[in-house]
């Protein structure tokens, strides 16, 4: 009877927390862990008309849905959409969707659509295959109107091809991992590694009444409960949050005015849910895992935040790639001051609350953003709204603009020298940014933002290998004037730097507070060797989020063969919740490759392998995993085993330059200097904007053909602005010096170098033609 009761006991407690796991959170009543559980939104329906009335229609509403009559958008009237003179076909089946267009194998065929994704501007759709991947097909529907240019089928990416990312039928346009845990309430990816096959689920379909309150069981219990007037030791009011775990409330209820403020202050701010309940989905990141909890606890537990690098943003932290608001918004003086954001949308339609320029009213005082003291447009024009100036728009997928979420002050001073875009000219368009910027110093004579410092000089410096950039973005990382993120993305600039001050600014930030500035400070220690940077991360290995722990193993990893015992113990645990985070993202060729440079530092080079070559199979159009490999052979002493690979790479992923760099590099180790100089050509043609790989092709180049090598290097130097890429060229030409070509070339360049070098450095150079 006591086993049998152990038994039944065993199998409750697994019971419960496979409930836990796959559809619930915790919640706290009086000390005793309870468990809710989603329920799905039709069962909000019957208490909260109004808000499921907002809601349906919305985009949350439309983020993803079964295909049928009323969800599907697009013309499958038996339409044909020819592109590249190919002809693509729409059609039904009875109540089925269907197209006919080109698969993974070139051949044309008939898929069928199972899902639409969004609603406006634009729809998707998504094919089902039988290994559980769920793909966006390439062609969407333009929902405008035709005035608007709409009511037609587009290609989204008309220049992509079967080795592209992008291309339909591979990872980028794969639902299951690009876009699910968005799109859908409740999500859970299901991969399974050994098969590479999912099984993904949901409660919602779409994004549901519990993606943003979370699960609602307990919230409908305790409305039951108090509907009956049944007593309950948990009571049904705000102080609870009626039963729900988050709260979703503004952090600011008071705005209050003060003497010479032009706008509202807060009365005081209160810690809510509301923004990272948000940035789950508003934000470009990427997910960790499906159990940490970003709402209560640190975002970071979650998701890994894309910080201002600049693959996403301009130098001044304006968008560049699309960021889905949360970066921006992270960088504004709103965040700053505790706006949320249902200050402005409302949460259900998210459409804003009221009029745009009544939504900014809430907190600017009107008489003092008039036309004539502030805007200097005519009133009532597009020129003369708030957004035009402070949330400009970039359009995404052709048709769809976003603003950007940062209310950047237009700074016209800083796009003349470092050419970021600016409002003024993009709508002056005969204009320059000098221009602006003097209309702007006649109309704002006393700006306290023009000719201001600015980090963006910092940027653009570390950008082009300016001399001052390490000390300029030791500067920005300790200016508490700027907001945290930026001084994260200065930290994560300065890797390589080993001065002084980038030493105070990260013994600095590895303490601080905000856990973006901890993970900053990570790839800013990684021009140091093992010991310094031992002693500068080793804080973070046990930090209380796991983004910051977890990469800063990733990191000293690298150094595993040099470190003691101690060291190596103190280094597992993280490093063991960062192979979690590589394991969950296994269904893609970065998690495996990063399980593959793991192993490979710790000398388990057999699962290395296994982990590199399991990158390729599942993603074969992935660069790194074949560079990565070529690495570990060569390492080991097999460079034909390492050749091979890289050639592999260059057949799988065409468009790659850095597979024909390392080729090309292992080629003149080889002592194949022909080939290896068209394959660094290749590369650097490729990469256009890559100042290494001209760089290193010039030098290359320096046996064959002088001045095509002077050219090269030159080309490196116009892209990077390093003195040193400049210097390397006028030595170039001096070990080759002849009077001619070569001479007229060699002059050019010593009177460039001679603007931005020591004087010493010019007469070393001369010393040496003199010598020959």
């Amino acid at each position: 009877m006591v086993q049998s009761f152990k038994a039944l006991l065993a199998l409750v407690v697994l019971f419960l927390f496979a409930t836990y796991v796959h559809g619930s959170e915790h919640s706290v009543s009086k000390g005793v862990t309870t468990l809710a559980n989603y329920v799905g939104s039709d069962s909000c329906i019957d208490c909260h008309q109004d808000q499921v009335t907002a809601w349906k229609g919305s985009h949350h509403d439309m983020a993803m849905k079964h295909a049928t009559e009323d969800s599907v958008l697009a013309d499958f009237d038996d339409h044909t959409f020819k592109h590249q003179g190919k002809p693509n076909r729409f059609f039904q089946k009875g109540d089925e969707f269907w197209v006919n267009i080109q698969g993974p194998d070139g051949q044309f065929q008939d898929y069928k659509i199972s899902y639409t994704f969004a609603f406006e501007p634009l729809q998707q759709y998504m094919v089902e295959f039988d290994d559980g991947r769920v793909q966006l097909i390439p062609f969407a529907w333009d929902s405008r109107t035709k005035d608007e240019g709409g009511q037609r089928w587009f290609h989204l990416y008309p220049e992509t091809t079967v080795t592209d990312e992008f291309y339909w039928t591979n990872t980028g346009q794969n639902w299951n991992f690009m876009c699910a845990d968005c799109h859908s309430t409740n999500l859970k990816k299901n991969y399974d590694s050994e098969s590479n096959t999912y099984n993904t689920t949901w409660s919602d379909i779409n994004v549901g009444c519990e993606a943003c309150h979370g699960p609602a069981s307990e919230h409908i219990d305790l409305a039951k409960l108090n509907a009956a007037n049944a007593r309950s030791d948990k009571p049904f009011n705000a102080a609870t949050h009626y039963g729900f775990s988050r709260d979703l409330s503004t952090a600011v209820t008071e705005w209050i005015y003060q003497e010479n403020q032009t706008t509202l202050q807060p009365k005081e701010m209160n810690r809510t849910n509301q923004i990272q309940t948000c940035a789950q989905c508003h934000s470009r990141r990427t997910q960790l895992n499906e159990t940490g909890d970003h709402i209560k606890g640190s975002f970071f537990d979650r998701y890994r935040l894309s910080l201002i690098t600049p693959e996403l943003y301009y130098h001044d932290g304006q968008i560049y790639d699309e960021d889905y608001v949360y970066g921006s918004f992270l960088q504004s003086k709103m965040a700053e001051k505790g706006v949320t954001c249902t200050n402005c949308h409302d949460p259900h339609s998210a459409k804003l609350k009221i009029d745009e320029k009544a939504v900014c009213s809430q907190c600017h005082i009107a008489s003092e953003y008039t036309p004539e003291k502030h805007t200097f447009h005519q009133a009532d024009t597009e020129a003369s709204q708030c957004t035009t100036c402070h949330m400009p728009e970039t359009t995404y997928m052709q048709v769809d603009p976003r603003r950007d979420h940062s209310w950047h002050v237009p700074r016209a001073d800083i796009s003349q020298h470092i050419n970021t875009p600016n409002v003024c000219t993009a709508c002056h368009e005969d204009k320059d940014a000098q221009w602006a910027d003097e209309q702007v110093g006649e109309w704002f004579p006393n700006s306290k933002y023009r000719n201001q410092q600015h980090f963006s000089i910092a940027f653009y410096a570390d950008a082009i290998g300016h001399r001052g950039a390490e000390d300029a973005l030791a500067y920005t990382s300790q200016d508490s004037s700027v907001s945290d993120i930026i001084r994260a993305s200065s930290l994560e600039r300065m890797a390589g730097n080993t001065n002084q001050n980038t030493l105070i600014s990260l013994a600095r930030a590895v303490k601080h507070e905000n856990e973006m500035l901890r993970l900053g400070a990570i790839s800013g220690a990684s021009g140091y060797e093992l010991a310094d940077r031992w002693q500068i991360l080793e804080p973070l290995l046990s930090d209380p989020v796991l983004s910051v722990r977890a990469e800063a193993a990733s990191t000293l990893v690298v150094d595993w063969a040099s470190m003691t015992n101690a060291q190596k113990e103190a280094l597992k645990p993280p490093l063991d919740e960062y192979i979690e985070i590589q394991t969950f993202n296994a269904d893609r060729g970065f998690g495996r490759t990063n399980l593959g440079n793991v192993y490979r530092s710790m000398g388990q080079f057999e699962l290395a392998i296994s982990s590199y070559l399991g990158a390729i199979e599942i993603e074969p159009y992935f660069e790194s995993s074949y560079v990565n490999l070529a690495d570990l052979y060569r390492m080991q002493g097999d460079e034909s085993h390492a050749m091979k690979t890289l050639k592999q790479g260059m057949e799988a992923q065409p468009k790659s330059s850095v597979i024909p760099y390392s080729l090309g590099l292992a080629l003149l180790r080889a002592k194949d200097d022909s080939e290896a100089r068209r394959l660094l050509k290749t590369a650097a043609e490729i990469a256009q904007q890559n100042s290494q790989y001209w760089y290193v092709y010039g030098l290359a180049m320096e046996r064959e053909d002088v001045i095509i090598s002077s050219e090269a290097i030159h080309k490196a130097y116009q892209l990077s602005g390093n003195p040193q890429h400049l210097y390397a060229q006028c030595e170039v030409l001096a070990r080759n010096f002849q009077s001619g070509r070569i001479e007229f070339a060699f002059k050019q360049c010593m009177a460039l170098l001679s603007e931005v070098v020591p004087p010493e450095v010019v007469s070393r150079l001369n010393a040496l033609i003199k010598s020959r």
